[in-house]
Protein backbone atom coordinates (compact mmCIF):
# COMPACT_ATOMS: atom_id res chain seq x y z
CA UNK A 1 0.00 0.00 0.00
CA UNK A 2 1.47 3.59 -0.93
CA UNK A 3 0.58 6.04 1.23
CA UNK A 4 0.33 9.57 0.43
CA UNK A 5 -0.13 12.96 2.88
CA UNK A 6 -2.19 15.35 0.43
CA UNK A 7 -5.19 17.66 0.18
CA UNK A 8 -8.96 16.87 0.99
CA UNK A 9 -11.11 19.55 -0.09
CA UNK A 10 -14.15 20.51 2.38
CA UNK A 11 -15.70 24.20 2.52
CA UNK A 12 -18.10 26.11 0.56
CA UNK A 13 -18.28 26.85 -3.20
CA UNK A 14 -15.45 28.94 -3.84
CA UNK A 15 -14.70 28.96 0.12
CA UNK A 16 -12.04 25.91 -0.37
CA UNK A 17 -11.20 24.82 3.24
CA UNK A 18 -8.64 22.12 3.04
CA UNK A 19 -7.80 18.91 5.39
CA UNK A 20 -4.25 17.71 5.04
CA UNK A 21 -4.31 14.06 5.54
CA UNK A 22 -2.88 10.51 5.20
CA UNK A 23 -4.08 8.42 2.72
CA UNK A 24 -3.71 5.52 0.51
CA UNK A 25 -2.68 6.54 -3.08
CA UNK A 26 -5.22 5.13 -4.49
CA UNK A 27 -8.02 6.54 -2.22
CA UNK A 28 -10.35 9.39 -4.32
CA UNK A 29 -9.65 13.25 -3.40
CA UNK A 30 -12.49 13.50 -0.58
CA UNK A 31 -12.51 9.94 0.28
CA UNK A 32 -11.84 8.14 3.78
CA UNK A 33 -8.40 8.63 5.21
CA UNK A 34 -5.70 7.33 7.73
CA UNK A 35 -4.98 10.41 9.69
CA UNK A 36 -5.59 13.91 9.64
CA UNK A 37 -2.60 16.01 10.24
CA UNK A 38 -3.49 19.68 9.58
CA UNK A 39 -5.69 22.23 8.02
CA UNK A 40 -5.08 24.75 5.18
CA UNK A 41 -7.37 27.33 4.75
CA UNK A 42 -5.89 29.62 1.37
CA UNK A 43 -8.88 32.63 0.72
CA UNK A 44 -8.76 33.45 4.43
CA UNK A 45 -6.47 36.70 5.57
CA UNK A 46 -3.57 35.40 6.23
CA UNK A 47 -4.20 32.12 5.35
CA UNK A 48 -3.85 29.59 7.72
CA UNK A 49 -1.83 26.71 7.78
CA UNK A 50 -2.11 24.77 11.06
CA UNK A 51 0.42 20.98 10.79
CA UNK A 52 0.89 18.86 13.84
CA UNK A 53 4.57 18.73 13.39
CA UNK A 54 4.54 15.06 15.33
CA UNK A 55 1.95 13.23 13.44
CA UNK A 56 3.68 14.91 10.02
CA UNK A 57 7.25 13.97 10.74
CA UNK A 58 6.18 10.18 12.06
CA UNK A 59 3.83 9.72 8.81
CA UNK A 60 7.35 11.06 6.63
CA UNK A 61 9.15 8.58 8.69
CA UNK A 62 7.19 5.93 7.98
CA UNK A 63 7.46 6.33 4.50
CA UNK A 64 4.29 8.52 3.16
CA UNK A 65 4.75 10.37 0.41
CA UNK A 66 3.77 14.49 -0.31
CA UNK A 67 2.06 15.49 -2.77
CA UNK A 68 3.61 18.69 -4.45
CA UNK A 69 1.85 21.04 -2.36
CA UNK A 70 1.70 19.61 0.51
CA UNK A 71 5.40 19.17 0.39
CA UNK A 72 5.50 23.12 -0.28
CA UNK A 73 3.40 23.84 2.83
CA UNK A 74 5.58 21.47 5.12
CA UNK A 75 8.34 23.27 3.99
CA UNK A 76 6.77 26.21 5.10
CA UNK A 77 6.40 25.41 8.69
CA UNK A 78 9.86 24.10 8.75
CA UNK A 79 9.05 20.44 9.07
CA UNK A 80 10.78 19.30 5.97
CA UNK A 81 13.75 21.09 7.07
CA UNK A 82 13.25 19.20 10.58
CA UNK A 83 12.94 15.54 8.50
CA UNK A 84 16.09 16.41 6.54
CA UNK A 85 18.08 16.97 9.91
CA UNK A 86 16.55 13.66 11.34
CA UNK A 87 17.30 11.79 8.66
CA UNK A 88 21.16 12.97 8.23
CA UNK A 89 21.06 11.95 12.15
CA UNK A 90 21.78 15.70 13.44
CA UNK A 91 21.38 15.93 17.25
CA UNK A 92 17.98 17.00 18.60
CA UNK A 93 20.04 20.04 19.83
CA UNK A 94 21.13 20.88 16.71
CA UNK A 95 18.09 20.36 14.66
CA UNK A 96 15.55 22.71 17.00
CA UNK A 97 18.97 25.05 16.62
CA UNK A 98 18.67 25.08 12.90
CA UNK A 99 14.77 25.68 13.09
CA UNK A 100 14.50 28.09 15.30
CA UNK A 101 17.57 30.23 13.17
CA UNK A 102 15.43 28.95 10.12
CA UNK A 103 11.75 30.22 11.46
CA UNK A 104 13.99 34.19 12.22
CA UNK A 105 15.18 34.15 8.67
CA UNK A 106 11.59 33.18 7.41
CA UNK A 107 9.79 36.13 9.51
CA UNK A 108 12.22 38.64 7.78
CA UNK A 109 11.30 37.23 4.66
CA UNK A 110 7.99 37.44 5.21
CA UNK A 111 8.39 41.14 6.38
CA UNK A 112 10.22 41.94 3.12
CA UNK A 113 7.59 40.51 0.92
CA UNK A 114 4.50 42.48 3.19
CA UNK A 115 6.35 45.72 2.20
CA UNK A 116 7.18 44.91 -1.17
CA UNK A 117 3.60 44.31 -1.83
CA UNK A 118 2.13 47.85 0.45
CA UNK A 119 4.42 49.41 -2.08
CA UNK A 120 3.65 47.84 -4.98
CA UNK A 121 -0.04 48.46 -4.30
CA UNK A 122 0.85 52.14 -3.52
CA UNK A 123 2.76 52.68 -6.62
CA UNK A 124 -0.47 51.24 -8.36
CA UNK A 125 -3.02 53.46 -6.62
CA UNK A 126 -0.71 56.42 -7.17
CA UNK A 127 -1.08 55.49 -11.00
CA UNK A 128 -4.58 55.13 -11.35
CA UNK A 129 -5.69 58.12 -9.70
CA UNK A 130 -6.62 61.23 -12.13
CA UNK A 131 -4.37 64.07 -12.09
CA UNK A 132 -6.19 66.95 -11.45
Amino acid sequence: MSVKIRLTRTGRKKQPYYRIVVMDSRDRRDGAYVDQVGIYQPKHQPEVIHIEEEKALQWLSRGAIPSDTVKTLLSRRGVMLRFDMMKRNYTPDKIEEAVAKWREEAKSREAERAARRTTKRKAKTAEAAPSA
